[in-house]
């Protein structure tokens, strides 16, 4: 069986080889990061993961962001990070991912913890990071992690996870990913579908920090349009999602649904562990 840290790691590379429009895929790259770097930062994110399995979940975090800052360069992981890390210790301390075992693990978060996220975050440098009047990050940690991301989960959909104990992961992502599944007959394809599907419902965190909200909001409107059109036709449906990447590319990469990919993720490595989804002979099902 392979270890919470390989699952991770694998789910990562399910989710960065498919398709998904507006971000970086196996046919398509950014200027500036590459498939090369989110298969790189698949790796450390999940040695990371079982190799720091007796330090706290902040550190574990920390941890990935400063293995990828060392051998990537750049920011390929945080959103991943900040989910996939608690999964795996869910798995670790409980041998199950639900949401149950994830409110105990967010439960146990100590004033230690708060600080190593806050200075993941900070080396992190994530774009867009909006300045708040409350628990900025750039002010000191509050001694509840789960205070700040309670704050912050009007706006952040990472955030909203530690909030609710993950339940879009288990109401929302997992569902998607089985729906694609059947829809697409077990190929990649379903991942598209999944990340469409949950981009129509959430608006992309990372779209909204970067562009604001309206830009944020048009996306999830033609998401919306590309479910749409899959009720007339196959055709139509990836011609929408074609016009979406489209979009979504030509302002520099700036709309990239960065948030909706790492939920995706996240819902994967879920599947994985549960021994809900397999990856035989090149293909998911």
């Amino acid at each position: 069986m392979l270890s919470p840290g390989r699952i991770a790691s694998l789910a990562c590379l399910l989710e960065v080889a498919a398709p998904k429009p507006g971000n970086v895929h196996r046919g398509a790259d950014f200027e500036d990061v590459g498939l090369v770097d989110f298969m790189v930062s698949a790796e450390l994110l999940g040695a990371t993961i079982d190799q720091k399995s007796n330090e706290s979940l902040g550190e574990m975090i920390l941890n990935v962001v400063e293995a990828t800052r060392k051998h990537v360069g750049s920011n390929t992981n945080l959103g991943l990070a900040l989910l996939l890390c608690p999964l795996g210790r869910s798995a670790q301390s409980f041998n199950r991912m639900d949401a149950e075992a994830l409110s105990q693990v967010l439960l146990e978060l100590t004033a230690d913890d708060s600080r190593s996220v806050y200075a993941a975050i900070r080396l992190a440098q994530s774009g867009g990071m909006p300045t708040v009047e409350r628990m900025d990050i750039q002010q000191e940690a509050p001694v509840h992690l789960i205070d700040a991301m309670t704050y912050a989960s009007e706006w952040d959909m990472v955030a909203r996870q530690y909030r609710d104990s993950f339940q879009n992961i288990f109401s929302d992502v997992v569902p998607l990913l089985k729906e694609g599944l059947k829809k697409f007959d077990g190929s990649s394809e379903a991942i598209v579908f999944a990340h469409v599907a949950l981009l129509s419902r959430f608006p992309d965190s990372l779209i909204a920090r970067k562009c604001g909200d309206p830009t944020a909001l048009q996306a999830q409107a033609m998401a919306g349009r590309c479910l749409e059109a899959l009720k007339f036709g196959i055709e139509g449906y990836w011609k929408a999602v074609g016009d979406l990447d489209f979009w979504m590319r030509a302002d520099g990469h700036r709309r990239n649904p960065g948030t909706t990919a790492d939920l995706i993720a996240a819902g994967l490595m879920v599947m994985l562990f549960d021994g809900e989804l397999a990856f035989t002979r090149g293909r998911l099902q």
